[in-house]
């Protein structure tokens, strides 16, 4: 499973003129594309909780109701995290006999009982947070990374970023990481569930220095670019070992793009109004790919409203495992949809916060509230 913030319009496959995508294009000529497919909310954190509990960030715990519409997320000054009593996605897939690893961002808590290898992850490396600062390291110390229990450094110490040229190796390191899990799972015939939670286009965007300057688009597309040919790698790795007609592999974004970090720091919404922080479509509708070859038909493109918590229960369903009965899960299973190219009737619903702001049924979508990403509204 692959994670990273992009918009709708990043890819050469959704549209993007300069088409410097070519493993994710060639991803979806291989797979389903997704057109209407979204996320569970416009930020980092509360899509990210309902990705892994398969429920509205109101149900699991990720939204807030410190003034109208605001949203949950957990920066470095904030002690909460994914509550106990949520069941996340790698502690039910135990149940089959999975092994899972979560490389990057986890943002759901930075704080010991929020760990997640607390939460069914069996590995980690990465970071409970984004990688912002440079900090003081009194008051404020820059971000841990983490290698399972141990911390193995911080940003912009042990795990450099260039602010002034943007070069970091980060997506390097995960990029090996995500290579040398799937080696050490196929050599001991482990089933398992990899969440490639990456964030090198999230402000302030990275890439490694081979990448930087070889995109059209400025250093954000550089980080598209390493990204795309980090993907390449992994789906270029499954098939070397044999494992690719036994992997399924889906492609998204927790949010869309975000406009205010742009031109510089932020991508493409492609068509659509607004970018990340809103619940216009440019906010949280997202590009999404599912590869599985020899069981997804190749070069096919769906019109199902999906979102990021149906991945929670079609992983379960392809685990052979049924969703909790103990709580109310908003995701659905999207197998009927991809192997037998079925349309399921659903609603998509857009939360900021604790605020429904908007709903979708079929082609018509109901505004009750609207919030730009202004610089004068984001003020307020």
């Amino acid at each position: 499973m692959l994670f990273s913030q992009m918009g709708w319009g990043d890819l050469g496959a959704f549209g993007e003129p300069s088409k410097e995508t070519p493993n994710l294009d060639q991803m979806a000529s291989e797979g389903m594309v997704f057109l209407d497919f979204y996320t569970a909310n416009p930020l980092c954190s509360p899509s990210r909780a309902a990705l892994l509990t398969g429920r509205l960030p109101v149900r699991n715990g990720f939204y807030t109701t410190n003034a109208h519409a605001r949203n949950a997320y957990t920066p470095q000054d904030i002690v909460g995290g994914i509550p106990e009593a949520e069941l996340l996605l790698p502690e039910l897939l135990k149940k089959a006999g999975y092994s899972s690893k979560i490389i990057g961002k986890w943002h759901l808590g930075h704080r010991p009982q929020f760990h997640p290898l607390r939460h069914g992850f069996d590995e980690w490396f990465g970071s409970p947070n984004c990688h912002f600062g440079p900090y003081d390291n009194r008051a404020f110390p820059n971000i841990p990374v983490y290698r399972d229990w141990e911390m193995i450094g911080r940003y912009y110490e042990d795990f450099k970023i260039d602010l002034k040229t943007g070069e970091s190796n980060l997506t390097q390191f995960y990029l090996q990481e995500a290579l040398s899990f799937i080696s050490k799972q196929q050599a001991s015939q482990q089933p398992f569930f990899l969440y490639w939670a990456i964030d090198a286009t999230h402000a302030p965007v990275y890439a490694s220095k081979e990448f930087l300057g070889s995109s059209r688009r400025g250093l954000y597309g550089d980080a598209v670019k390493e990204i795309d040919d980090s993907i390449g790698k992994i789906l270029k790795h499954l098939q070397k070992l044999g494992i690719s007609e036994n992997t399924f592999v889906f492609f998204t974004s927790d949010n869309g793009a975000a406009l205010i970090s742009a031109p510089r720091q932020g991508g493409s919404n492609g068509p659509f109004l607004c970018g990340k922080q809103t619940t216009f479509e440019g906010g949280m509708r997202e590009p999404a790919i599912a590869w599985w070859p020899g069981h997804i038909p190749a070069g096919v493109v769906s019109h199902q409203l999906g979102n990021v918590m149906d991945l929670f229960t079609t992983s379960l369903s392809l685990a052979g495992l049924q969703p909790p009965s103990d709580r109310q899960i908003d995701g659905i299973d999207l197998l009927p949809v991809m192997l037998q190219d079925k349309l399921i009737d659903r609603p998509i619903f857009y939360y900021r916060g604790n605020e429904m702001m908007a709903v979708r049924v079929g082609l018509y979508k109901a505004h009750y509230w609207t919030w730009s990403n202004s610089w004068e509204e984001y003020s307020k």
